[in-house]
């Protein structure tokens, strides 16, 4: 089932991208190893929840999994109905939200520590007030000490967007990716 599942990702990404173009900000799923990348940058030791945005078809969803975080500390945040019925099904253990990032601090749980933003959404095709309205939210919900994780498809190694309250700690180029992508990590 999970095979089956797994074979029917990328056309219900290639469904998606061409039925609701603006709602995808890819031209194909991340790869796995751009996935691993990011997930290999989530701190594992405390027990806040890791919130991952615009989980698509689950290819960072599964990566995280792999990398050791437990399913109860995971939520998914997803904005297009196809992909949040695919990742409940393909990840029932896993809280998958149907929710735009713009309202993420009222979508997570009240009094929840997050400890790890883990970021696919495409800020550099958003609306510059969509993408202002996102990054403003996250030093406010993560925890002291939290880490934020974004790729792009930028390879320069500099960050478009301010984030206040974030320092850049490193980045990483994925190469093996469709296109390659840079993967920033942020401390608060």
């Amino acid at each position: 089932m999970i095979e089956a599942i797994s074979f029917v990702a990328p056309w219900l990404f290639v469904r998606e991208l061409l039925n609701r173009p603006g709602v995808v900000g890819a031209v194909w799923p991340s790869s796995r190893q751009l996935a691993r990348r990011m997930a290999a940058l989530v701190p594992l030791a405390s027990e806040g929840l890791v919130v991952e945005l615009g989980g698509g078809t689950g290819a960072v969803t599964k990566a995280l999994l792999e990398h050791g975080l437990s399913a109860r500390r995971l939520v998914v945040v997803e904005r297009s109905p196809a992909f949040v019925r695919h990742l409940r099904q393909r990840f029932p253990s896993v809280t998958v939200l149907q929710g735009d990032a713009r309202q993420l601090a009222s979508l997570l749980p009240p009094g929840e520590p997050v400890d790890a933003i883990v970021s696919s959404l495409p800020l550099r095709s958003l609306p510059q007030a969509d993408a202002s309205t996102i990054v403003a939210q996250w030093p406010q919900i993560l925890r002291p000490g939290g880490s934020l994780i974004q790729f792009t498809y930028d390879l320069r190694g500099a960050p478009n967007h301010t984030l206040h309250g974030l320092i850049h700690r490193v980045s990483h180029l994925v190469w093996a990716n469709l296109p390659p992508a840079r993967v920033f990590l942020f401390e608060i």
